[in-house]
C-alpha cells in the first residue's frame, strides 16, 4: 500500500512538474511566434498604407487608412513597361520549373547509388558533396560565370538553369533520407528481375517523397530569388523577380507599389511552402524506416 501511494505521488508531481514545463514551453514558443510572424504582418500592412503611412516614424503595424491604391499604381507600372508583364511571368515559370524539376531529378539519381551501391570512391566523392555546401554562391561565381561562357549559353535560360543542379544541399539530403531506406525493399525488387532505373523510379522516389518535396521547396526558394542580371542581357529573357527590384528601387515616388512588390516576392515562396508543409514536417521529424 504505501509502495502505491508512494508511485500515486511521485506520478502526480511528474504530472503536475509536466504541465507547468509544457505551459512555460508554450508561452516562450508563443512569445517567439509573435516575433518571427511580425515583419510578415509588416509586409502585409505595407502593401495596403498609403504614402504619409509608410513613411512615418515610427512605423506603425496596421495602417489607419488602408487603400488599394498601391496595387493600383503596381499595375500601371507594370502596364507601361516596355517588356509586357506576362513575358516577365512567363520566362520566370520556365528557369523556376526547369531549375526545380532538373535539380530534383539529377540529385536523386545521383543520391541513389551514393546511399545504396557500394564503389570505389563513394566516400571520396560525398565527401566533396558536403565540402561544396560550405561554400557561399559568391565564392563560385566567378567560375560559374567562367564555364557558362565557355558552354555559348550565356544570356539564354540554361545560364540559370544548369548551375542550380550543382546545389549540393539537394544531394546530401537525398542521400541522408535514402540511407534510412530498408535494403530488403531493393533486394525483393532485384529478384524480382527490376533493373536500376526501374527501382529508382518506382520503389526509391515514392518512398523519399517527403524529402524531393522539401528539396523542391528550398530549390524553388533559390530559384525565385533569382533575377538572372549577371547572365542575362536581354530583357525579354528576365524573369519577374527583375522587374520587381527595378520598380523597388524606383525612388521615394514609387514606395507605394515596392511595398505590393515587396508583398508578391514573400508571397510566393510561404504560398509554395504551405502546400508542401506536412511533407516538409515529416522530413525533419522521421527517424525514416528501419529493418
Amino acid at each position: 500500500m504505501k509502495q502505491k501511494r508512494i508511485r500515486k505521488r511521485l506520478t502526480h508531481h511528474s504530472l503536475n512538474r509536466s504541465m507547468a514545463g509544457n505551459v512555460m514551453l508554450f508561452v516562450f514558443m508563443g512569445i517567439c511566434g509573435v516575433f518571427m510572424a511580425a515583419p510578415l504582418v509588416l509586409i502585409i500592412s505595407n502593401a495596403f498604407k498609403p504614402l504619409d503611412e509608410l513613411f512615418r516614424y515610427p512605423p506603425m503595424l496596421f495602417p489607419k487608412n488602408p487603400s488599394m491604391d498601391n496595387f493600383s499604381d503596381l499595375v500601371v507600372l507594370m502596364s507601361n513597361s516596355w517588356v509586357p508583364l506576362t513575358r516577365y511571368i512567363l520566362n520566370t515559370i520556365i528557369i523556376v520549373a526547369g531549375g526545380t524539376v532538373g535539380h530534383v531529378i539529377i540529385a536523386s539519381m545521383a543520391a541513389y547509388p551514393l546511399a545504396k551501391r557500394d564503389f570505389p570512391g563513394r566516400k571520396l566523392l560525398f565527401n566533396i558533396v558536403v565540402l561544396s555546401i560550405m561554400f557561399t554562391w559568391q565564392v563560385t561565381q566567378i567560375p560559374n560565370y567562367l564555364i557558362i561562357s565557355k558552354l555559348g549559353i550565356n544570356n539564354t535560360y540554361l545560364a540559370l538553369i544548369l548551375p542550380s543542379f550543382a546545389f549540393g544541399l539537394g544531394l546530401y539530403l537525398m542521400k541522408q533520407f535514402m540511407e534510412q531506406l530498408p535494403d530488403s525493399m531493393i533486394e525483393s525488387a532485384v529478384l524480382d528481375g527490376a533493373g536500376e532505373f526501374r527501382i529508382y523510379w518506382s520503389i526509391i522516389m515514392p518512398n523519399v517523397k517527403p524529402a524531393w518535396l522539401t528539396l523542391a521547396v528550398l530549390q524553388f526558394q533559390q530559384m525565385w530569388g533569382n533575377t538572372g542580371s549577371t547572365f542575362l542581357r536581354n530583357e525579354e529573357l528576365k524573369p519577374l523577380q527583375y522587374s520587381l527590384q527595378q520598380i523597388i528601387n524606383g525612388g521615394p515616388a514609387r514606395q507605394g507599389a515596392a511595398a505590393v512588390v515587396t508583398l508578391i516576392i514573400a508571397a510566393v515562396p510561404i504560398l509554395f511552402f504551405i502546400l508542401c508543409q506536412s511533407n516538409i514536417i515529416e522530413t525533419m521529424a522521421t527517424s525514416g524506416m528501419k529493418d
